[in-house]
């Protein structure tokens, strides 16, 4: 039976796991508690890709006070092996003697064979402890084990009147230092920033985490289905650039590639890059949360498609007027049934401007 104090020590565990926001990709972010007699005598949280999970981490700090002890871990102990050894082997190793789960562990290699096997090693295993805060601090994950694409978070800054740049293009700035900020650390938790090629040909964007450390940089990828990002463009200029296209044409995909980038074709039939499977290719690349700063063009083309499952939307407190340009082209609706529901889930301050962040309507959970 689980307790209040259960409960806190998984919400350390949640803590524990927080750490490794930007590090862990494309793996999820997993803390892990040991606890014996009310007392830690072990934590971990998973670093990084490749280096020992979580539950490793807590049992080499606990050593043999491990023996005895209650796991608290906030996603599922893995039960094959990957780049390490199964956690749920270790757990059993160790003689832990009870393991509270926050929640399931999507990925189907895993998928409730780790608790099968912790319990007919007879360990007790509890299992749905703060699950929704444990999904949703791998919300990223969850979506690319479960549907097969990653979760796909636009960002946009924009005046009160949910406009984005002046007729002419200018945009810059329209949100203030404290919003272009925060905005590094969302670049920093995804796996990759996604951006059409009118953004890179107007902006000239590196599109890279600046201002905040890190030693890991997202995936840049530019959506150009006519092959018009010129070599010399600064997105190209650190490698790590993924550029899809519809186009075949081989001399300007040997330049893209002489500077640097990947290209793959992944045309729709229409001329334009098929964005569905553009985003299945992602997830098989283990890309778990993509950031999309685009344009009007772009962000209208993935909302129209169902493929935007949340809106991070920086308000300024200004008014462009209706000649500006708007954050996306939805086409014109002639029904309220077309219109695309959002729903809160978070709304602060940053500065001088608002952030909201909104999810689609039916996208709450993956």
């Amino acid at each position: 039976m689980l307790t209040p104090q259960d409960s806190e020590w998984m919400a350390q565990a949640l803590r524990l796991a927080e750490r490794g926001l930007y590090t862990t990709s494309p793996n999820p972010r997993v803390g892990c508690v040991l606890v014996r007699d009310g007392k830690v005598v072990g934590e971990g949280w998973h670093e990084r890709a490749g280096q020992p999970h979580a539950e490793v981490h807590a049992l080499r700090e606990a050593g043999e006070a491990a023996r005895g002890s209650t796991a608290y871990v906030t996603l599922e102990p893995c039960s094959h092996h990957g780049r390490t050894p199964p956690c749920a082997d270790a757990l059993i190793a160790a003689g832990v003697s009870r393991v509270v789960v926050a929640v399931q562990d999507p990925n189907p290699q895993v998928a409730g064979e780790g608790i099968a096997k912790l319990r007919n090693a007879g360990i007790a295993v509890e299992s749905g402890l703060m699950e929704a805060a444990a999904r949703e601090l791998n919300i990223g994950f969850f979506a690319r084990m479960t549907r097969g694409t990653p979760w796909v978070r636009s960002k946009t800054g924009m005046s009160l009147d949910g406009r984005t740049a002046l007729a002419n293009g200018v945009s810059q700035w329209i949100t203030g230092p404290a919003a272009r900020r925060d905005v590094q650390y969302w670049r920093a938790r995804s796996c990759a920033v996604l951006a059409g090629v009118g953004t890179v040909l107007a902006d000239d964007p590196q599109l890279n985490v600046r201002e905040i450390e890190t030693d890991r940089q997202p995936l840049r990828v530019v959506l150009d289905s006519k092959l018009q990002t010129p070599p010399s463009a600064r997105i190209l200029e650190e490698g790590n650039v993924l550029i899809y296209t519809a186009m075949k044409d081989e001399a300007k995909i040997a330049a893209l590639r002489q500077a640097g980038a990947a290209v793959e074709l992944l045309p729709d039939g229409d001329g334009q890059v098929d964005l569905p499977a553009m985003l299945r290719d992602l997830a098989q690349r283990g890309i778990n949360e993509v950031l999309v700063e685009a344009g009007s063009t772009l962000n209208g083309a993935l909302l129209r498609a169902g493929l935007v499952d949340e809106l991070l939307l920086y308000v300024a407190p200004q008014l462009l007027g209706d000649a500006a340009r708007g954050i996306a082209q939805l086409g014109e609706l002639t029904a309220l049934e077309q219109r695309i529901d959002l729903t809160w889930q978070d709304v602060r301050q940053v500065g001088a401007d608002l952030r909201i962040v909104a999810r689609v309507k039916g996208k709450e959970n993956v």
